[in-house]
């Protein structure tokens, strides 16, 4: 029996049976929206449509509400492009629905079915790489025949979880599935860069870091998502891992950076891509550099596919004023998502009263250690007649996802919450926010984020990113902006 324009009365029953489910938890980004675009279940104008809804819940509403007047192949394109982008508990929620099967059922047994489906889902933790992760199991009866025998059979419920990036000693064996609970309701933002006005960099260049050339720097993103189950069988995959390297390479793509991307790279495999990223000439001709490093890690290093540690200082003085020269004065920026140490960060109840202010007086500390007055003069007339000299190491700034010592958190659908805020504010704030600012306004947005697990050590887990600078200017991106001379 065929439903509204085509599609297969079963399968409308089954869409509409599993809507609810379906809202909660599909994620609908660009990927998902192209599958069904290249099957032409999708017009551009639908796809816009749906893209252009504010929320997760609101875009899969838009669609469920479009499939059932799509035709007779749109619901195996929904179940293809469900599969395409790792939702396969999803699909099967819908290919096993009893909707499905209701046409060939007598209406006692489909009655039967549909009362079995309203279990309660109980929910057990299970010791996962020194976590806890949630698995659901939903019972389900056989049909009224069967009742009197208390057979029940199991259906697994992939349902995500959050998962620390660090390391911990208690592993749990490799076969079970590592699952991650969505933490969040809503996919990457996708929204394009917002462009800098001529205006605002007029009146803001003169104090910042020159950002004029185009492209304005080469960006590389480094992530390991899979690792060596014998050289390091300690580490997990990093599920999700694969949506932030693509949320970086969108976004610097869009600011004017030639990304390039390196996927599950040894520790010495690391280290050449480094080096050999730092000695390209191209650095002569641009205004500035961005080094991206996901994976896992503890305080000071990350973790390579062979379960060796690269250290994050060497990383460092590979763009030095010693070592890079070619970007010497040009701002480097570094975003590292990986784990700090092994402590999850648990929150505290916040307390009623004034919020601590700094100590007053601790700018006083380092009063009167250069030498002051005339006496300068002459030491000031000798620096002049050197070369300059430069520091070791300047003009960086790095953001960390975590404090010393605590855990970084990632989602396996929507990727790190670190490099979520990152992009976001990425888009939306570099038209007219420098980047110490921007690091500040995702402090802001990480703090107020909260873990959803009930039942976990993580539910209601925080985590704090924070930076390190020794930026010397203002560093505006000046986003698609580029001065006529």
């Amino acid at each position: 029996m065929l439903g509204e324009c085509g599609m297969l009365e079963r399968d409308r029953r089954g869409l509409r049976k599993c809507s609810v489910t379906l809202c909660k938890e599909m994620v609908v980004d660009e990927l998902f929206i192209q599958s069904l675009q290249t099957d032409d279940i999708l017009t551009d104008s639908m796809a816009e449509s749906i893209l252009a809804e504010p929320t997760s819940h609101k875009r899969s509403w838009r669609l469920l509400s479009l499939l059932p007047k799509r035709g007779p192949r749109a619901f195996s394109s929904f179940c293809s492009a469900l599969r395409d982008t790792e939702q396969q508990h999803l699909c099967a929620l819908l290919t096993e629905s009893p909707e499905r099967d209701g046409e060939r059922q007598c209406p006692q047994t489909a009655r039967a079915k549909d009362r079995a489906e309203e279990v309660i889902s109980t929910t057990y933790p299970i010791q996962a790489s020194g976590r806890y992760a949630l698995f659901t199991k939903t019972p389900v009866k056989d049909g009224e025949k069967e009742r009197d025998e208390e057979k029940e059979r199991y259906v697994d419920s992939p349902l995500p979880l959050p998962t620390q990036e660090g390391m911990v000693p208690a592993k749990r064996a490799r076969t079970q599935e590592s699952m991650e609970m969505c933490l969040d309701a809503d996919s990457p933002i996708t929204s394009p860069v917002l462009p800098c006005t001529p205006d605002f960099y007029l009146s803001h260049c003169q104090q910042s870091y020159s950002m004029v050339s185009s492209p304005r720097g080469l960006a590389l993103v480094i992530s390991n998502v899979s690792f060596d189950p014998c050289a390091a069988p300690d580490l997990d995959s990093r599920k999700g891992g694969e949506v932030d390297e693509e949320v970086l390479r969108k976004v610097f793509t869009e600011l004017d950076y030639i990304v390039t991307v390196r996927r599950d790279l040894t520790a010495p495999g690391m280290r050449a891509c480094i080096e050999q990223f730092g000695r390209r000439q191209q650095h002569q001709t641009v205004s500035s550099c961005v080094v991206c490093l996901l994976s896992h890690g503890v305080e000071g290093a990350i973790y390579g596919t062979d379960g060796q540690l690269l250290e994050l200082d060497w990383v460092f003085e590979a763009f030095d004023n010693a070592h890079c020269p070619l970007l010497q004065n040009k701002p480097k920026m570094f975003f590292i998502q990986a784990c700090r140490g092994e402590e999850m960060d648990c929150g505290v109840e916040q307390s009623d009263g004034p919020e601590r202010t700094q100590s007053p007086g601790c700018e006083q500390r380092d009063a009167g250690r250069e030498g002051e007055g005339d006496g300068d003069t002459r030491q000031m007339e000798e620096r002049g007649r050197l070369r300059v000299k430069l520091p070791q190491r300047s003009d960086m700034i790095c953001g960390f996802a975590s404090l010393k010592g605590t855990a970084a958190m990632r989602n396996t659908k929507r990727g790190s919450w670190f490099i979520q805020e990152v992009n976001s504010a990425l888009r939306f704030r570099a038209r007219d926010t420098h980047l110490s600012d921007i690091l500040v306004q995702v402090n802001g947005r990480i703090k107020d984020r909260e873990g959803y697990a009930p039942g976990t050590p993580h539910h209601r887990c925080k985590e704090m990113s924070e930076f390190t600078s020794s930026l010397c200017k203002d560093l505006y991106l000046f986003p698609k902006y580029h001065p006529q001379y």
